[in-house]
Order: C-alpha cells, then structure tokens, then sequence
C-alpha cells in the first residue's frame, strides 16, 4: 500500500456528483493521479478520506475503529439496503442479526438453494428454446429473484412472481446516481416490503406456517437482545435482505457468461471441472468484474493511522473494486486468470468482492457462500446442459454506471436444451472451507 505524507487531497470543493458520474473509475483514477492509495476528498458535503488495498480493508473492517451507523446515504437506504436493517448496525446488535443469519446459511439449506436455482433455471430455459432470443441478464433476474422467494419460505403466487422478481431488480439496479433508477427502486422496495410485513403479521398469527428452517419463519420470529420481536418494518428490511443480495448474482452470471464468450477456451475447462475449476472460475468472475464499487463507514473515535488523524464521525470509503485489483495482492490484476484462485489462501482482505474480513463477527455477507455454490452450479449446467448462439451485439460495459452491465444485457439466440440436468450438477457438492475461499 502506497502512502504519502501529509495525505494528499484530490481537486474540487465536493466530488459527489463526480463519483457519480465516473462510478468504478472515481477512487482509482485519484489514487494514480496522486500516487497515494489514500487521498481527503469531500462527499456529502463532508471530508472524506478514500482508500484502497488490503491494509486499508483490514482497518476499514476492524470494529475498534469504524462503524456503519449513518454512514450509508439515505438514497442507498431507501433502495437498496433498507432502512434499519443489519448493514447500518454495530456492536451487539449487529452480532445478534448476523448470528439469525448465519444460522439460515446451514450446509442443507445452501445445498437447497443451489436445488432451487438450478430448477428455475431449467424452466426458464424450456421456455427460450421457444423464443428467437433473449436477453439473458434479464431472464437472470427473474430466476434468482423466483429462487430467493421460494428459499425463504415465501408464498408467492404464481400470478405475482414475476412482479415481485422485477421489484428484487430495481432495488439491485438502483444504487447508482440515476434519478429515474432511485425512484422506481425506492417504490420497488416499499411495495415489497409492504408485501412482506403482511407475510410475517401472517406467521406471527399461526395463517402461515412456513418450515422452520426457512428465512421467512426464523426472521418473524427473532428476538432482539430485549426479549422483544423485531419490529415490523425491521423484520420485512431483513427477510429482503436474506435473499434480495442473491438477485445480484445475476450479473455475475452474465458477466461469467461474457467470459465464457470471450475466453473460449474456459468452456471446455468448466465442463470437466478438474480440480473445482468452477470454483476458481466463479471467484474470478467476482473478482475482476465490476460490480459494487466501494463501501463507507465512519469513524468510531479519533485516532491516528497512517499518518493521517482521522476524526470521530468522519465518513471513510474504502474502494472495494481497486482491492480486488490490488498490485500489492494480485499478480497480472487487470487480466482474467481463474487458475490464480487454485489452493488460494489469500488474505479475506485483499478479496473483498462482498465484504472484506470474518463471516462470523465481521462485515463480510454471510450469503456469500451461497453466491459462489450457485454461480458453479449455473456455470456447470451451462456448460454440460445448453447449447446457444451470441449473435453480434454490443458487449461493452459502461463503468461510469453502477451497477454496470454488458450494454446489451448479452443477448442469445437458438436456446437448446441437450439434455435434463445431470446429477452431478446437483450433487457435487462443495465445502463451506472451499467457498469461502
């Protein structure tokens, strides 16, 4: 990690509406013009300091020092994350709620997930045999959006699922500075959440009785250290949170789509799978393309670091795409080699796709686990169950947007199917010690 002394400052009296505009290129782009991985900026209106690299993510993630209480903007509150939920808490209350989590994230019920997704998957795809084309980043979010609902133990109808997949994408879609994308994600996630309150009025009363074991029965009947169930507006802001980060995973999917297109050689590599290749692959997916840019906390108490005094309260953003780019950690970062993540033991800071540090006590998502088990699994269908065509189109994808995409949303055409799923798509089953990996 580089460092200079005193902390340099980038140009400009507020870069809000800077980062917005360059998205993914902000915080990299600053820290090459002044030769620092950390640089004084004002965001919000306030002085932040943006960093980068595996020793900033170590203390970004050190407890001691920063929290998320008030740190996320509203605008990202009212979309994405939901207001009140585990992503803005610290201490006790955030170890309670990442331990309700946690306990959703058993090997059986990931195993049921990795089932459930590869079934919608299926379905989907009988239904594209019969199309000319589609567009599959959209087709992605409909599938992880039906397979999340069904995992949680929600009761979706059929005449509403694909209402309700629509609302996961807009909220998933929304992050990036678009008004029009905040508008229509704030109104998904308050429909959705109106949905959900009603659902969980519905188990607390004995109307609804889903498994015990599902997200929906364990978030409604959480208790807070008080004794007290969660609130209802809280319990809904965490019954999302349980599944909605898997609608993310559809752009992975298509960006791992996109390599398969452009590194043709890695199709008949996932198809044998030798030595947990889809592993290696799916983790390269999530570290080399762009997804979420960065991550803010603030500072818990005054303290000095580097050099630099950073004061109580004050807003730090740590650029989690230029970790997972790191020259320090990373040989050869900015090219695709999935063969780095073979007997990979890295440092859970210097690979922050969701989160950097523990599962258990940390920040790091505890559906991670559940991402990477379901992007092999949609890798290996892929590569052993479809055949399909890219025809030309425009595959480039705009890192000034976020969350970005492939332009065209990679479409494909003439969908066959060449067999029912295999087994061993199924059945393959990897160990919580290889995905966290």
């Amino acid at each position: 990690m580089r460092v200079k002394t005193p902390i340099p400052q980038a140009k400009g009296i507020d870069n809000t509406l800077t980062l917005i505009k360059e998205g993914f290129h902000f915080i990299p782009s600053r820290r090459n013009e002044l030769e620092s991985d950390m640089f004084e900026t004002r965001l919000l209106g306030q002085k932040a300091i943006c960093m980068a690299g595996e020793e900033a993510a170590a203390m970004f993630y050190d407890n001691e020092y920063f929290k998320r209480e008030g740190a996320a903007p509203k605008p990202l509150k009212q979309t994405l994350l939901g207001e009140g939920g585990i992503h803005g808490r610290d201490g006790e209350d955030h170890h309670q709620l990442k331990r309700m989590f946690l306990s959703m994230m058993t090997p059986e019920r990931l195993e049921d997930m990795k089932r459930i997704a590869v079934e919608e998957f299926d379905k989907k795809v009988t239904e594209w045999e019969r199309k000319d084309a589609v567009i599959l980043l959209r087709e992605m979010e409909e599938i992880m959006g039906r397979a999340g609902m069904r995992w949680a133990g929600l009761p979706v109808k059929e005449s509403e699922a694909k209402e309700r997949a629509a609302e996961l994408s807009q909220m998933v879609d929304s992050f990036g500075g678009s008004l029009s994308r905040y508008q229509d994600g704030k109104h998904a996630r308050q429909s959705h959440e109106k949905w959900l309150e009603k659902i969980i009025k519905d188990i607390r009363s004995g109307k609804y009785n889903p498994p015990a074991n599902t997200a929906a029965y364990i978030v409604a009947n959480h208790r807070e250290p008080n004794g007290k169930l969660l609130d209802l507006h809280t319990a809904a802001v965490e019954l999302n949170n349980s599944y909605r980060p898997l609608v993310a995973t559809a752009y992975f999917i298509v960006f791992g789509a996109l390599a398969m297109y452009e590194h043709p050689e890695t199709v008949g590599k996932l198809r044998e799978d030798k030595d947990d290749y889809s592993h290696m692959f799916s983790q390269e997916i999530r570290r080399y393309y762009p997804f979420a840019p960065a991550m803010a906390a603030k500072a818990k108490k005054n303290f000095t670091w580097n050099g630099y005094k950073f004061k109580k309260d004050q807003l730090v953003v740590l650029d989690l795409f230029g970790t997972n780019r790191h020259p320090d950690n990373w040989i050869d970062a900015d090219q695709f080699i999935p063969e780095r993540f073979a007997n990979w033991s890295g440092s859970p800071f210097a690979f922050v796709p969701q989160g950097g540090g523990d599962h258990y006590m940390g920040h790091r998502c505890a559906g991670e686990w559940m991402t990477v088990m379901v992007m092999q699994a949609f890798f290996r269908y892929m590569t052993h169950n479809l055949s399909y065509h890219v025809p030309e189109q425009n595959l480039a994808y705009d890192m000034r947007r976020m969350p970005t995409m492939p332009q065209s949303g990679f479409v494909i055409s003439d969908v066959r199917k060449l067999r029912s799923f295999p087994d061993n798509i199924l059945l393959h089953r990897e160990t919580l010690t290889a995905v966290k990996a």
